[in-house]
């Protein structure tokens, strides 16, 4: 389909085209000055540059077919964009060969012209080529020293690369900011609404804001879905209709949501990548075979590292053993003496607390619900219930605090699995300016410091597609530097030749991490399928070159 990759891909295949006729086109002038006509000039200019320009544009479709077969999103993605160079590649190198020598012996004038524009240009280039020439024989003179300046540019590359911030995409302005919101573990339906009540207030002195949201209870959005979470946000003024970004934005959401009482929010983006998968960006995944208490430990050691180390806004656990728990414990041979069976008790204890329906009854043709149950009022907290009865053998009605005793712990909202192993994710929204590569490093470099000897270390969401998609490139870059050699090497019948071709693809990469090392912009997925575009683009120059 034609979108905007499509697009840029015709935009830089248009580039590619021209390129392959330029240099026929200028072989062939040359012959023609030097007094060939213009069809002997066509026939030998483009017999000269018939071996380079297909080698070219061999290994230009050797690098972008490639990218286009990929799997996972880098594939979906940027297939278009592939095929399309691809096939413009193929096209440029066919027309370069075939349409413009033709052209060029029936256009181009038997010999040039020469006046004055056309002379001060052959003035200036040929200068040129004697600066260039001069300049050639001393770094040639000097063989040691361009050596070791390769070396050291070799070297930076990888200082380089280690030292940009990283992330998935670039963070655009999608008009919508999300607010993830959690309670404490005792909060009930009634409450949370009190609480979120004042995030809506909030976010109408939001100037940017246009609409509001809000989900109360179970949402499956943040690292705990229970029904003491809630899902809101703001819906943002057309671009035309606000000064600030939607990242700007985000900040002050934050500002606004830190001071309701109640509740611990954190606001943040929307993925900028389809499929990223639910939650917030940053999810880092704690695995092991111990025990959940003991893994929880590390999580909450973790936990604290990340707020002290001021590179989130917000962080937080899925697994929290902060729920309270009563167990009646029943005294049986109290019960035994006053005629109880434990079968009567546990089914007086359903129907005053389970809250299940025993039938149904009809009223002007409507079925309703039948559901025995005690008035909530008395059913607040467990100590209500030693005040409930119970029938005895004898008929008599008995307080239930006579037969059991509670036995208050604290007990996980629910235990999580990881790559069938027990784990704790760590969910936490970066700060501003800080990206999800440089946040997912720390908590690596810091859970390889707290953890114990087997535990290990995974990703959820948004940030296990940046290192899925991370890898997958990294992969192809060097896969595409492997074919083009082997490529070039049946080509050109020696494995010595496309070493010198491709010497220069990674000074060139150096020259491109320059300017990322600088802060023009992050290493990403763009950023990456452009950097394996450059070893098409640069391979061309060493081709030319030592052809």
């Amino acid at each position: 389909s034609i979108n905007l990759l499509t697009l840029l891909a015709m935009v830089l295949a248009i580039g590619l085209v021209v390129d392959d006729a330029i240099i026929v086109v200028e072989n062939i002038q040359r012959h023609i000055e030097e007094g060939m006509s213009r069809l002997d000039a066509a026939m030998v200019g483009a017999r000269e540059l018939a071996l380079p320009v297909i080698a070219m544009t061999v290994t230009l479709f050797a690098v972008y077919a490639p990218i286009g077969l990929a799997g996972g999103l880098t594939g979906s993605l940027f297939r278009e964009f592939a095929f399309t160079l691809a096939g413009a590649v193929l096209v440029s190198g066919v027309v370069a060969l075939t349409l413009s020598p033709m052209m060029c012996s029936k256009m181009l004038p038997p010999r040039a012209e020469g006046g004055r524009l056309a002379g001060f240009l052959d003035r200036q280039f040929e200068a040129l080529r004697e600066r260039y020439s001069r300049l050639l024989h001393r770094c040639l003179e000097i063989v040691p020293v361009m050596l070791m300046f390769s070396g050291l540019v070799l070297v930076s590359i990888y200082f380089m690369f280690v030292s940009t911030p990283a992330e998935l995409a670039p963070t655009e302005d999608q008009g919508i900011v999300l607010v993830y919101s959690a309670a404490a573990a005792n909060t009930s339906p009634e409450q949370l609404p009190r609480y979120t009540a004042a995030l809506v207030r909030g976010y109408q002195t939001i100037p940017e804001a246009e609409e509001s949201f809000l989900f109360n209870g179970s949402i499956g959005s943040g690292p705990a879905s229970t029904s003491n979470t809630a899902l809101s946000g703001i819906v943002l003024k057309p671009w035309s209709e606000r000064k600030r970004t939607q990242m700007e934005v985000t900040g002050a959401v934050q500002a606004v949501v830190s001071g309701v009482a109640g509740l611990q929010s954190a606001a943040f983006n929307l993925p900028p990548m389809p499929g990223a998968g639910e939650g917030l960006p940053v999810q880092f995944v704690l695995g092991s075979t111990r025990e959940p208490l003991e893994i929880y430990g590390t999580g909450r050691e973790l936990l604290a590292a990340a707020y002290a180390s001021g590179l989130f806004v917000y962080a937080d656990l899925d697994v929290k053993f902060d729920r309270p728990e009563a167990t009646v414990r029943i005294d049986r041979e109290k019960a035994a003496s006053l005629g109880i069976n434990m079968q009567q008790l546990g089914e007086e204890l359903s129907v005053m607390l389970g809250g299940n329906y025993t039938n149904r009854f009809s009223i002007q043709g409507r079925s309703y619900k039948v559901i025995p149950q005690v008035d909530r009022a008395h059913r607040l907290n467990p100590e209500q219930l030693g005040s409930f009865p119970v029938r005895t053998a004898s008929n008599q009605l008995v307080p239930l605090s006579a037969l059991v005793t509670l036995e208050k712990s604290v007990q996980p909202q629910e235990l999580k699995r990881f790559q069938q192993q027990n784990s704790v994710t760590l969910s936490a929204v970066p700060a501003p300016g800080v990206t999800l590569g440089a946040a997912l490093n720390y908590l690596r470099e810091t859970a390889a410091r707290l953890a114990p000897e087997g535990y290990q270390f995974d990703y959820a969401g948004p940030a296990r597609q940046y290192i899925q998609e991370g890898s997958s490139l990294i992969v192809a870059f060097f896969f595409a530097v492997v074919v083009i050699y082997l490529v070039l090497a049946a080509q050109f019948e020696s494995f010595r030749d496309p070493l010198i071709m491709l010497v220069s693809v990674p000074m060139s990469i150096a020259g491109a991490l320059v300017f990322l090392t600088l802060g023009a912009a992050t290493i990403n997925i763009y950023t990456q399928v452009g950097l394996v575009t450059l070893i098409g683009l640069i391979s061309k120059h060493g081709i030319l070159i030592v052809e």
